[in-house]
């Protein structure tokens, strides 16, 4: 659990969320702006600051519990066997040291390497995301919004971990430049093997290059399934919002439906389920009594609808994009 100190008390931004992510398993984690997403992964990697703190629960990676290891322990692992890409690389990268300062930075404060070698494992990772190694003399304001982003991968993959994070890395790319950075990330991940924790808002690129998908409301995890499944029949009520509220390019035209009303605030949050005053399903036990987690199929699902073993939502959405 992940809590931030508020004059008015915690507030609690990821409660009680469990995950395990395979070897080059691609697990995407949605849900909307406040929902804990980045907390979620910053608490994975680590780099909470104040007034944010994990204050329960361990974050298990490679045999190890990196919640309780001691900074330097921390800085071994990082950038070696994981690594975190940013979301906004202008904001990440040092605007002052050209890109072959910083991947040279990066790669000795993990180990001592001649310059010669240093300058082509420089060029081999700058080749690896697609940019021409002539670009490591460029400072980050001469690149374009993908590079900035390629770069920022290439930085990750100095070591070749086994686990990158990537947090909305593709928010602030057009439609063309995000879906180039995700084939390239795609085919990366397919030929060293690593496996992506992958935060974001765009439901088209979770379809297309995710396994798994974790949907997440008011800091907590209320669905849980491969992708295609939970695309095609969604089990929560907040993931059929979702569905319905981006079109599809196939099929017959739809009317978009948003979801009515907004977030809980996570230092109030409801009594019961957290998202009862938003859904169109919610029956009385819904509003006292916080729902356990349900297995469906492969699913995971939150909802007090699936205590009978089905839940009479199963079929009210079903897309197939």
């Amino acid at each position: 659990m992940v809590e931030y100190a508020a004059a008015s008390g915690p507030v609690r931004a990821v409660d009680r969320v469990s995950l395990t992510l395979a070897p080059g398993e691609f697990l995407a984690i949605v849900g909307e702006s406040g929902c804990g997403k980045s907390s979620l992964l910053f608490a994975i990697a680590q780099l909470l600051s104040p007034p944010a703190e994990i204050v329960s629960g361990s974050v298990r990676f490679l045999g190890q519990d990196m919640v309780t290891l001691a900074d330097e322990d921390l800085r071994h692992l990082r950038w070696r066997s994981y690594s975190v890409v940013m979301q906004s690389a202008m904001n990440a990268l040092n605007p002052v040291m050209t890109i072959g300062e910083q991947l040279r930075d990066a790669t000795l404060a993990h180990e001592a390497m001649p310059g010669r070698m240093l300058r082509r494992r420089s060029e081999e990772v700058m080749r690896l995301v697609g940019i021409d190694p002539v670009h490591l003399q460029s400072y980050p304001h001469q690149l374009s919004g993908g590079m900035r982003q390629r770069a920022m991968i290439a930085m990750a993959l100095l070591f070749t971990p086994q686990l990158v994070i990537m947090d909305e890395p593709t928010s602030a790319l057009d439609v063309v430049a995000q879906r180039s950075l995700m084939i390239q990330i795609k085919a990366l991940q397919r030929e060293f093997g690593f496996a992506v924790l992958f935060v974001t808002h765009d439901m088209s690129l979770v379809s297309h290059f995710s396994d798994r998908l974790a949907v997440m409301y008011a800091g907590q995890l209320v669905e849980l399934g491969g992708t295609r499944q939970v695309f095609k029949d969604s089990l929560h009520p907040y993931t059929v919002g979702l569905m319905q509220s981006f079109p599809s390019i196939i099929g017959e035209r739809q009317v978009l439906q948003g979801i009515p009303g907004t977030p809980p605030d996570l230092a109030r949050p409801p009594a019961g389920c957290r998202f009862h005053p938003r859904c169109p399903h919610v029956m009385p036990v819904c509003r006292v009594e916080e729902s356990p987690v349900f297995t469906r199929s492969d699913d995971l699902v939150r909802c007090h609808l699936y205590a009978n073993g089905h839940g009479p939502i199963a079929s009210i959405h079903q897309r197939h994009d």
